[in-house]
């Protein structure tokens, strides 16, 4: 009969045994990120990484699982919880114990055993001290599947990608493709990941029991690969006993007007496909909306400088500015219209004028709009004729004020 092994679930998501459920939730996406078989298809290295860090997360991140897994050093769907604690508080005597569902009892007995080999202080440890961790130590891997035992139906994990979108299909909506790659159920074995008759369980060739191994003691439990039957099914050789097979598909999907940069896009059930029937995954597209040369967006308003002459500056004027509007005429996202701006007299270069309602539709408010905000850059001329000089220097003997007055006297 083979014997079980150990596994060491912090260890594999890289995280400490005082963790918390967030802790180790952001440790198994990180990780999950890297090794997923998608982001490596064909590396059976990172396909049984990404399956050792889903069965440490699988464990480690249910309450009740990650109690029994600190109880015992290990963890099983076999394992009764009771029979955990009791293990913790080294409650076991002489005679059997019993673990398991259905009151499974395993063959081992305590009576006449020296625990003393066992005990951190060998043979000079008191009797009773220590027993729980010495008896973790001992059994730490005695209900351990090794991950291999079949799970019933597993629901598929969901996808993400980042999808690049021209600044006007964001501002104005409209359709965007892509290829993405995912898990869809295997058509030979419609996901069950088995296929044909039995076979003899190569795990315990046929006894439906494992050897498992404690220092000086031997146990027989009942065998993780064929939970005691003896007896297992034939992989699916199209999936190789995954259920699912991967595939590249192209997806077409509309972006609404309004749409924002970062904004996050779910399309339910377009994730992995799951395991015997189990929902699948879904998709979420995080949305990477491409710069503009005039227009910058901030939320739903819309930023844009404009160059004034001082003259417009001085004495005040309307000047047309371009806007996101759809210019008269054009087609889809046919590029910016305009509009007139009354430009206030006196006005300042870097003075921002607010265009109420010209900015961006909001995505999740219908009939809001953001506004679209003017900043005023003065453009000095470059006088070259006399006559221009002239009227300048009568312009500043008119307008003698010194604009350096207040800064300096504040020095």
């Amino acid at each position: 009969m083979a014997a079980t092994q150990n596994k060491d679930y912090y260890g594999a998501l890289g995280v400490k045994k005082t963790a918390t459920a967030d802790e180790i939730r952001k440790a198994f996406r990180k990780l999950a990120r890297k090794h997923h078989p998608d982001v490596n298809p064909g590396d059976k290295k990172a396909e049984e990484r990404f399956k050792e860090i889903s069965e440490a997360n699988d464990v480690l991140s249910d309450e009740k699982k990650r109690k029994i897994y600190d109880q015992l050093g290990f963890y099983s769907d076999n394992i009764d919880p009771a029979a955990a604690e009791a293990a913790a508080r080294g409650g076991y005597g002489g005679g059997g114990v019993r673990a398991g569902r259905g009151g499974q009892e395993v063959p081992f007995d305590f009576g006449g055993f020296d625990f003393s080999g066992f005990q951190g202080g060998g043979a000079r440890a008191q009797e009773g001290a220590g027993f729980g961790s010495s008896f973790k130590d001992v059994f730490s891997g005695m209900f351990n599947g090794g991950g291999r035992q079949a799970r019933g139906p597993q629901p598929g994990t969901d996808l993400e990608y980042q999808v690049q979108v021209e600044f006007w299909t964001a501002i104005r909506g409209g359709v965007t493709r892509l290829e993405i790659q995912r898990q869809e159920q295997c058509p030979t074995c419609k996901g069950r990941a088995v296929v044909g008759g039995s076979s003899t369980c190569p795990e315990c060739h046929g006894e439906g029991q494992v050897t498992q191994m404690g220092g000086r003691m031997k146990f027989n439990i009942q065998c993780p690969r064929c939970g005691g039957s003896g007896k297992v099914q034939n992989a699916c050789g199209t999936c190789d006993g995954a259920g699912v097979v991967t595939r590249r598909e192209p997806l077409e999907f509309r972006i609404k007007a309004g749409t924002r940069d970062g904004q996050r896009i779910r399309l339910a059930g377009k994730g992995n496909a799951g395991t015997e029937g189990a929902a699948a995954g879904d998709l979420y597209l995080i949305i990477k909306v491409g710069p503009h040369k005039l227009f910058q967006r901030v939320g739903d308003d819309i930023h844009v400088k404009i160059p004034v002459t001082v003259m417009e500056a001085a004495l005040g004027a309307k000047i047309e500015v371009p806007t996101i509007d759809m210019p008269t005429g054009g087609a889809d996202n046919a590029g910016a219209g305009h509009t007139q701006l009354k430009i206030p007299p006196g006005t300042q270069t870097g003075q921002k004028l607010r265009m109420r309602e010209k900015g961006v539709p909001s995505a999740t408010r219908d009939g809001v709009r953001g506004d679209q905000i003017v900043e005023v850059q003065i453009v000095v001329p470059k006088v070259q004729d006399e006559r221009s000089k002239e009227i300048l220097r009568e312009l500043q003997k008119l307008n003698p004020e010194d604009p350096r007055r207040e800064m300096l006297s504040e020095v």
